[in-house]
């Protein structure tokens, strides 16, 4: 079986390198809605910081929660988190080495104010600064 590649891609050493200018919607009529925000806290984010930050992120953005928040720490990559909910779910990442910085990856079936996240985001973490990125 032979993998045809999509007319968006192109091959250079090995790598298939995409045209995100000649994306498009290939299911217009399910809604998916991304967001990425990352930022400076003023803390050192914990667990319970993580667990806790990812039950009310569920409240902010009106999503039924399936399982309570998961976490892991790794001494190379620092702590990551994970809550399932039923229209989809977020990641959370955070680091304290090279510097202090958290990632947070919201992807979902059903729509949600990425204005009241980011504020929300930013005042839970205090952060000094903060960015966010919808698609």
């Amino acid at each position: 079986m032979s993998l045809a590649l999509p007319t968006t891609a192109t091959v250079r050493d090995d790598a298939v390198a995409l045209d995100s200018a000649a994306y498009r919607d290939l299911a217009p009529m399910i809604t998916r809605q991304r967001l990425v925000v990352e930022g400076y806290p003023t803390f050192v984010i914990t667990d319970e910081h993580i667990k806790d930050y990812l039950s009310k992120l569920s409240v902010v953005t009106d999503m039924i929660t399936l399982i309570e928040p998961v976490t892991h720490v790794s001494d190379l990559y620092g702590w990551a988190g994970w809550i399932h909910w039923e229209t989809s779910g977020a990641h959370f990442y955070s680091w304290e080495r090279p510097l202090s910085f958290f990632s947070v990856d919201i992807y979902t079936c059903k729509a949600f104010d990425p204005a009241k996240v980011v504020e929300f985001t930013e005042q839970y973490f205090r952060t000094t600064e903060i960015v966010a990125k919808e698609f």
